[in-house]
């Protein structure tokens, strides 16, 4: 199964790719899109359209994964990210491609075992879960490819509970 993870945003949007089979879990791509902060708000969001739209037509995902919402202080900032964020679930919608949604504290436990893990934690877990050399950088791209590695090992927990 083909996992694509998203860390959405308007700015920086991470994604992540994976694979996962029989033999194990393995990291197809990752990155982030950028839009340029100069460029108008609309603009930006055709931009996030049509790069979404790219990376499905380039790995094909079977399933996507995306961190809900977490508002912290910036209350206008939280709302572009929100504007972007449906913008990015449309996209997946259009192709018809199951969409699954995760918090923070959800892709924290799933990795580390705890809801409160750092940020360190987190990417040395991504690390070595995918038997990588270095941590995915920039930060944005290994959170999206922890949100993959999330939807991995609830939707393998889901499925288990389906079949006993």
């Amino acid at each position: 199964m083909r996992i694509l993870g998203i860390d959405p945003g308007f700015g920086i949007i991470g994604f992540g790719v994976i694979d996962k089979t029989n033999a194990g879990i393995s990291v197809v791509d990752y990155g982030v899109i950028t839009t340029p902060k100069e460029m108008d708000f609309n603009a930006r969001l055709q931009v996030i359209y049509d790069s979404m739209n790219t990376l499905i037509e380039r790995f094909n995902p079977q399933e996507v994964a995306i961190e809900e919402l977490y508002f912290n202080h910036n209350i206008t900032t939280g709302i572009k990210v929100a504007e972007a964020r449906g913008i990015i679930l449309l996209t997946f919608q259009q192709h018809k491609l199951p969409i699954f949604e995760y918090t923070p504290q959800d892709v924290k436990l799933a990795l580390t075992g705890t809801g409160r893990a750092d940020k360190s934690q987190m990417q040395f877990m991504v690390k070595t879960l995918l038997h990588l050399q270095k941590v995915p950088r920039p930060d944005d791209a290994a959170d999206a490819v922890a949100i993959a590695l999330c939807h991995s090992q609830t939707n393998q927990i889901m499925r288990a509970r389906n079949i006993s």
